[in-house]
């Protein structure tokens, strides 16, 4: 009995001992593929590792093969720079020498010719005073035989005239001589001609009828002429000329296809842009302006009416490019006449006006008809003080605009359209609001006129502007945060002030801290015309004036 206990104790454990054997088994097989798991991901690490550094030292290869190149360029420049000044200075100097050695040999001949002719005279000084005094004696010989001769005809004519009683009464009275053909001869002196000259009038007292029927065809030929005339000069004025109210138009006229050939061609075989290109707006705003564009573009291809359009905002955000890429887009012409060329005209801005619709009218292709600061003469008739030429010149466009045509669109832009008079307000269909330009859309701007006047003109090669080395995406961030409150056109005049900055320079490079001086002073100006504008509306609120509503920028001092 303890025997089989003994055996059943050891086979337990044996049991124990073989399923911790196989235990231990288990646990090394999962610390190897642990080991295993650990080694294939420190390798993985180290291919990482090793492709980034790889990708790095890539990267500063490149970097410094562009540094090189750029450094390469810049000294080609300078080389074709210093060649071009000694090439320019040989030729000046050349010209210069040219000139000397022209002007020497001028002064040898002219000395020459001076001297020959100083001896010829010396050697034929007793011919020459010979010449003269026989010239002389030819001369008054010859005047006083003209004289004599003078004498002798108005004294015989005298003579003839006092000894004839007839004459000196026919000088004296009006002589009425009747034929026996019933004709009337009439004779009466001229004494501002000659004394013996007589003007003879012949009269006939009965008239026949063709002669007045001819007189008659007469006046009515030259008041047909006259008419017709003025009627063809009207015509051709609408078909051809530009009406003074505008100031810039892509109409192609008869004097402008002779002046610019090779313009008008390219012009006309053109394919429509996309209406949008080169302006940058806030993404609801552009898929608005895109479905206008869209609706006129269509509405041109199927000869259907315009719709008029207001477009409002601040200055400087964008009306006018949209409303030119609009028309280029929509395959029409354009013509821009700003508001404040009205008032002047006077009693002539009635006339201006029809010839403006005139001319409008006949356009082909369709024209947009863009009015800048619309409000400076749309301006209300009940409330505003105008002058009676304003006033009727107000009456005259709305009497054009009173419905819609398929000749001409309609676009108005203004920064006060609450002056507008209620008639103008009646006769829009479709206003549209451009704001300032948010700070993704300042980045898109600033982007896009750091390209344009800096970039572009630096890797071209042919200006005069170079860049230094920097972040120019990170900098183009930062200036987008800085100019909050401004306009498109406030960051046009920026970069354009980048670009002077350089070419002022002595060395044509354009700095980061030259761009950072540049804005700041834009910054400044901005803030100093914004309490320009808080000063202005605080005045015009005492004296009970009412102004613009325009938004002021985050973080102007107000």
């Amino acid at each position: 009995m303890q025997e089989q206990t003994l055996q059943l104790e050891q086979q337990a454990k044996l049991k124990e001992y073989e399923a911790a054997i196989e235990q231990l088994k288990n646990e090394q097989i999962r610390v190897q593929a642990e080991e295993r798991r650990k080694t294939l991901s420190e390798e993985t690490k180290q291919h990482q590792a090793r492709a980034q550094y790889q990708d790095k030292l890539a990267r500063q290869r490149y970097d410094e093969q562009m540094r090189q190149q750029q450094l390469a360029n810049e000294e080609n420049l300078r080389k074709q720079e210093e060649s071009v000044q000694k090439q320019e200075a040989m030729r000046r100097a050349t010209v210069e020498r040219e000139m000397e050695l022209r002007h020497k040999n001028e002064m040898l001949r002219v000395e020459a010719e001076a001297r020959a002719r100083a001896k010829a005279e010396r050697e034929n000084a007793d011919i020459i005073r010979e010449q003269i005094r026989l010239k002389a004696a030819e001369h008054r010989q010859t005047v006083l035989e003209s004289l004599k001769t003078a004498g002798m005809l108005f004294g015989e004519g005298f003579r003839a005239f006092v000894t004839d009683w007839d004459k000196v009464t026919a000088t004296c009275f009006l002589e009425r001589l009747y034929t026996s053909d019933g004709y009337l001869w009439c004779t009466m002196p001229l004494f501002q001609w000659h004394a013996l000259t007589h003007l003879v009038i012949y009269i006939d007292p009965m008239p026949s009828l063709w002669k007045v029927a001819g007189l008659t065809l007469l006046a009515v030929g030259v008041y047909s002429a006259k008419n017709a005339t003025a009627v063809a000069g009207r015509y051709i004025e609408a078909r051809l000329g530009k009406p003074s109210l505008v100031r810039e138009t892509s109409r192609i006229t008869v004097l402008e296809a002779l002046k610019h050939p090779i313009k008008v061609g390219k012009r006309l075989t053109s394919k429509a842009q996309d209406a949008l290109e080169g302006v940058v707006l806030s993404p609801q705003l552009e898929a608005r302006v895109r479905d206008i564009a869209i609706a006129t573009r269509n509405t041109k291809k199927n000869k259907s009416l315009y719709r008029n359009i207001l477009m409002y905002g601040p200055p400087g955000t964008g009306k006018t490019l949209f409303a030119k890429k609009l028309a280029v887009h929509s395959g029409m012409d354009y013509a821009i006449m700003t508001g404040g060329d009205v008032a002047p005209m006077g009693r002539e801005g009635v006339t201006a006006i029809h010839k403006l619709f005139d001319w409008a009218n006949t356009s082909r292709r369709g024209l947009l008809l863009f009015v800048d600061e619309a409000d400076a003469f749309l301006r209300k008739r009940a409330t505003e003080k105008i002058s009676e030429d304003l006033r009727a010149t107000l009456n005259a466009f709305l009497h054009r605009t009173g419905q819609h045509s398929n000749k001409f669109m309609l676009v108005l832009a203004s920064n006060q359209p609450e002056q507008f008079d209620w008639a103008i307000n009646d006769r829009i269909d479709e206003m549209v609001n451009f704001d300032l330009p948010q700070l993704e859309e300042r980045e898109r701007l600033v982007r896009m006129y750091f390209d344009r006047h800096v970039l572009k003109p630096a890797t071209e090669g042919k200006q005069r502007l170079k860049l230094a080395q920097f972040d120019y995406g990170k900098k183009c961030s930062e200036i987008a945060r800085l100019t909050e409150g401004m306009s498109g056109r406030e960051i046009s005049q920026l970069a354009v002030a980048w670009q002077a900055a350089a070419y002022a320079s002595e060395d044509g490079v354009l700095t980061e801290a030259m761009i950072d001086a540049r804005v700041a002073d834009a910054v400044q100006q901005h803030r100093q015309k914004m309490e320009w504008l808080k000063a202005e509306g605080t005045e015009a609120s005492k004296e009970g004036i009412r102004t613009p509503l325009l938004p002021f920028p985050k973080g102007t001092p107000v």
